[in-house]
């Protein structure tokens, strides 16, 4: 797994500064996006596998927790965006040493971070799951899986993402995505063992959850090796006294970036909770056929994200370096993979969107009549949402650009008027106009109204730093 990714400082600054744009940013999204898909299709089949049970309320549960394990990756995002970009643009201005300060300061605030999240939601956790809209069919499964994925396991989960966002803003792509893919496919292996051979029948849920911890331990595990070895040539340490050397100056470039960013994933939990709530007023089973979408429309997602994480080492080097050509291209060369990869999205969810939701629930189950119409809902579901897959590229690729830029405060002033002003708002209206049909036509209306809003801030930002658009 060393050998030729193990590329020297000098090979790793070519990626950023030398290499051909198109050919630097496929080697640094292709690792990621293929990471991505590979935890995305890991987290689909712990829903694939308990769909194979036929309950409609395990289901339910499991759509619950999203929130919890979404909320996971926006605190993660505190260092891993906010430390991460910062390493990057240490590093295109040649200030090796400070960036080896704010790789250790990420790495030690990530676990006490963790720390306070597991304690947190240990302290609150019936409350927290009626509040995110479990019933009395839902609480019991929602409970057994927060408890294991978050209360114990959160601390390997968030430190994996950490360590793999400051390993690929130091050119190291390939090993960072070798660790979380790693992950992924230990858990797709683990998940029928547990759930289907080593514990009864009815533990199912609990059974994915022990499954998902085991393979976040195993991930962090091996990027906690490749990171300490990378750091023998890297600006990485987890040197505390390194960590307690931190210039302040950039300690707040670290939470101006990182904080927005965690705020914006958090607003979209908070999206998420909304959704699920209106959804539980409808049925448990529109609650289930909505968790089903969520995890097919993240496959485009997950596809945009990579490209946009791949991207943003290199905007963050050359703006840092002054090479604000460079650092265009590389934006535009990107916007222009995600919009066509999404245009391809929307027309392959429109067609299938039947038989994609069936593959979630066993619809020959005792309960079948129930399955069915949780199928339905899916279908319906999926058809409306998908159109909004174009708009969420956009949106992904403005903010991680001002990210890599340096920028936290314009990107939350968007992540704002796109949850609190537009989606949620939205949400409610359409929901109550005209119900479930409503509740997801929100989604594609928010999202394009708040990227048109997205491009024209983003040009704001880069005018006001002198940058010729």
């Amino acid at each position: 797994m060393a050998g030729k990714a193990d590329l020297s400082p000098a090979d790793r600054e070519k990626i950023f500064a030398e290499m051909p744009v198109g050919k630097a940013l496929y080697t640094m999204a292709a690792p990621t996006v293929i990471s991505q898909l590979i935890n995305l299709i890991y987290n689909m089949v712990d829903a694939f596998y308990i769909g194979r049970t036929g309950d409609p309320y395990k289901m339910a549960a499991t759509t619950i927790t999203i929130t919890l394990v979404m909320l996971t990756v926006a605190v993660a995002n505190l260092f891993g965006i906010g430390g991460g970009s910062l390493v990057a643009r240490l590093l295109g201005m040649d200030k090796k040493d400070e960036a080896k300060t704010v790789s250790s300061f990420s790495f030690y605030g990530t676990i006490v971070t963790a720390a306070l999240y597991a304690l947190l939601v240990a302290l609150f956790l019936r409350p927290l799951l009626r509040f995110l809209g479990a019933s009395e069919a839902t609480i019991g499964y929602a409970s057994a899986y927060t408890i294991i994925v978050i209360v114990i396991g959160v601390l390997p989960s968030m430190l994996s993402m950490v360590l793999a966002h400051l390993l690929r803003n130091v050119g190291c792509s390939k090993q960072a995505s070798l660790g979380l893919s790693g992950g992924g496919i230990l858990n797709i292996i683990l998940d029928p063992l547990f759930m289907f051979v080593l514990l009864p029948e009815g533990m199912e849920v609990t059974g994915a959850a022990i499954a998902t911890t085991l393979s976040n331990v195993c991930a962090c595990l091996y990027l906690l090796v490749v990171y300490r070895k990378a750091g023998a040539s890297s600006p990485l340490s987890m040197s505390l006294s390194c960590a307690g050397s931190i210039k302040p100056e950039n300690r707040r470039s670290i939470f101006s970036v990182g904080i927005p960013s965690a705020v914006q994933l958090g607003l979209l939990d908070l999206a998420n909770v909304c959704a699920n709530r209106l959804a539980a007023e409808h049925s448990d089973l529109v609650l289930a056929g909505l968790g089903i979408v969520m995890k097919i429309e993240r496959i485009p997602n997950a596809v945009n994200i990579g490209i946009c994480q791949g991207m943003m080492p290199i905007v963050a080097y050359n703006y840092a370096a002054g090479n604000y050509a460079r650092m265009k291209e590389t934006m535009r060369a990107a916007r222009t993979a995600g919009l066509i990869i999404s245009a391809a999205s929307v027309i392959l969810l429109l067609v299938f969107a039947g038989p994609f939701s069936r593959v979630f629930l066993d619809t020959s189950s005792k309960d079948a009549a129930a399955a069915l119409q949780t199928v339905g809902f899916a279908a319906l579901f999926l058809r409306i949402r998908a159109l909004a897959s174009p708009a969420q590229f956009l949106n992904y690729n403005s903010s991680f650009s001002m990210q890599a830029m340096g920028s936290g405060s314009a990107p939350l002033l968007l992540a704002c008027l796109r949850i609190l002003i537009m989606y949620i708002p939205l949400m409610f209206l359409l929901d109550g106009l005209f119900g479930e049909i409503g509740l997801s036509s929100a989604l594609p209306a928010g999202e394009w109204l708040s990227a048109f809003c997205a491009v024209y801030v983003l040009r704001t930002v880069m005018k006001k730093k002198g940058i010729k658009v």
